[in-house]
């Protein structure tokens, strides 16, 4: 069997080895005599499975020892309404920039849960720009308005339905604490925790399988949950309980652990970096040579090296290239609903060879229809 390649946002492609080592382990985990889903997560194979996989992406980050590590059920959707029930107490406020779709739905979430109880107010929003760009004082000094008493600020480094990627050298200037949504770019590159209060993901883009989130929460933001909340969605009972109140995700974590060390053996994520700057380098570079037949609408500043969506001369030419390219072993390129045209994630486990075949068919396509 031949494998595809895979463009998909997510689920998204994982790296071959892992994939090949949860084959070779899938029936009988180190000698275990089981796999990891067939075993108890409170045994000493699950523990030390788990805590290796904190330890890693401990390393990996540099995350700080004044941090607590989570892995969580629910998807970065749940963050949405947790988050807020976690860090937002009663008659306090919290700020959202709102840059994409997922910026978008987190204020909405964060909104509903919190009314009556709380303010969750829109700071900045790019939407009028039609999500091209990120916020930028800049362009409008008035737009961004950060109250400087609010509990957090929110925001989404990497909006893959519009392929904006936050640099997070370049953060909004205030001593408010910032929560971000790192879903679609964590591990693509380092980050310095330490300049968040908190940091959510879901697995399912670049870490591992879908079925986990992590979040990587300052300690002293612990211990301010609604009291009404269920215990299992407050982040301090579940730290004390090591993400094991209840029974985890037992494979997804397993997945993510393997894919942790993988990261590491390609160099970590100096190393990554240099390789997602190639492949969306490599990218970036048909769709801005093609004379107009490929376009990309998002100001070339803030383009995603994950998600990189693209229209075609020709919304009718739009069946004819996803079929070729599926042919081609090229899949998943069918833009979110939303918006239309194409999109190409390109997240780590993607390899440089596969940019260059899709590269490849875009050139041969554009000859073919132009």
């Amino acid at each position: 069997m031949s494998r595809i390649w895979n463009f998909a946002a997510g689920p998204a492609v994982l790296p071959a080895e892992v994939l090949e080592q949860v084959k070779d382990e899938l029936l009988d985990w180190h000698g275990a005599g089981c796999g990891v889903m067939e075993m108890s997560h409170r045994g000493k194979e699950f523990t030390s499975i788990i805590e290796t996989a904190e330890a890693d992406l401990r390393e990996l980050l540099g995350i700080p020892g004044n941090y607590k590590v989570l892995f969580l059920q629910g998807g970065a959707t749940q963050q949405f309404a947790q988050l807020p029930m976690n860090l937002l107490p009663a008659g306090a406020s919290a700020e959202y920039l709102v840059t994409g779709s997922w910026s978008k739905k987190a204020i909405k979430e964060a909104q509903r849960v919190c009314e009556g109880v709380a303010s969750v107010r829109n700071a900045g929003s790019t939407e009028a720009a039609g999500f091209t760009r990120n916020l930028d004082t800049s362009v409008n000094a008035n737009e961004i308005s950060i109250d400087a008493n609010a509990a957090y600020l929110h925001l989404c480094t990497n909006e893959t339905i519009h392929g904006l990627e936050l640099d997070c050298s370049r953060l909004p200037q205030t001593n408010v604490p910032i929560v971000a949504d790192m879903s679609s770019h964590i591990l693509s590159r380092p980050v310095d925790v330490s300049k968040y209060a908190m940091i959510y993901a879901g697995a399912q883009k670049n870490i591992g399988p879908s079925g986990v989130a992590i979040v990587i929460v300052r300690e002293d933001f612990l211990g301010k949950a609604w009291k009404t909340i269920p215990s299992v969605m407050d982040y301090a009972v579940m730290a004390e309980n090591g993400s094991m109140l209840n029974t985890p995700p037992t494979f997804a974590i397993y997945v993510s652990g393997l894919v942790f060390k993988w990261l590491k053996r390609q160099g970590g994520l100096a190393e990554m970096e240099k390789i997602n700057r190639h492949k969306a380098e490599l990218l970036y570079a048909c769709i801005d040579e093609s004379e107009g037949f490929y376009r990309n609408p998002v100001r070339v500043a803030d383009r995603s090296r994950m998600n990189v969506p693209f229209t075609l001369a020709s919304a009718e030419l739009d069946t004819d290239f996803l079929a070729e390219s599926k042919a081609a072993g090229l899949a998943s390129l069918k833009g979110h609903k939303s918006v239309g045209g194409m999109r190409a994630s390109i997240y780590n486990a993607m390899p440089t060879d596969g940019v260059r075949a899709l590269v490849e068919f875009m050139q041969d396509f554009r000859k073919r229809k132009a």
